[in-house]
């Protein structure tokens, strides 16, 4: 096995606001340091499961629908069965990472099931790690975790702005929080 730490970034996106996040998450990674890989889970076919079981670290990412993560993420969550019975990513760290047009669009509860998903494969969760910096009256509305979610990196996309305008840049920072600490938690572990 290579010293080089790799973490994959395993995503659904439907509209191309969670694809915007799953790069700012990717852009982290490398820039602790690490390998980034970045999987659409969209297409159950053309998932390199062997590229999945050679990461350090997996970190997921779907948008919130209706309060759950989308159709396509659970799909792919069900593919994983025959790694979940073989324990393969047993002691892997997981991560996570949600986005929805409201502003709490029920995203703890993909976060809940993003995290229970890896409890399931017997990984181990890595929280976000940054403070929400805009819940008092001094507090800033662009700053990093703006949404306040510490089981992983919640962002907002107006619905009817695209990806090239939403999530806000504020949002796409706490992902970019989110691959670092991954991938430094990944280095620690790897020792």
């Amino acid at each position: 096995m290579s010293d080089q730490v790799k973490v994959a970034i395993a995503y659904h996106s439907g509209y191309g606001h969670t694809e915007v996040l799953a790069q700012a998450v990717a852009a982290g990674v490398e820039n602790a340091g690490a390998v980034a890989i970045t999987l659409s889970v969209a297409d159950l076919d053309a998932i390199n499961w062997d590229t999945l079981a050679d990461t350090d670290a997996i970190i997921f990412g779907s948008p919130t629908y209706m309060g759950s993560v989308s159709g396509p993420f659970k799909c792919f969550m069900d593919a994983t069965s025959k790694v979940w019975y073989a324990q393969g990513w047993k002691d892997k760290l997981a991560a996570g990472f949600t986005n929805s047009a409201s502003l709490s669009g029920d995203k703890l509860n993909s976060l809940i099931q993003l995290s229970v998903f890896a409890a399931q494969h017997s990984m181990l969760w890595v929280s976000l790690g940054v403070v929400n910096g805009n819940n008092n009256s001094k507090g800033d509305p662009q700053s990093l975790n703006r949404v306040g979610g510490y089981l992983g990196s919640m962002a907002t996309s107006n619905a009817d702005e695209g990806p090239e305008l939403a999530p806000p840049q504020c949002d796409r920072d706490t992902a970019q929080a989110l691959g670092a600490r991954v991938a430094n938690a990944a280095k620690r572990w790897k020792q």
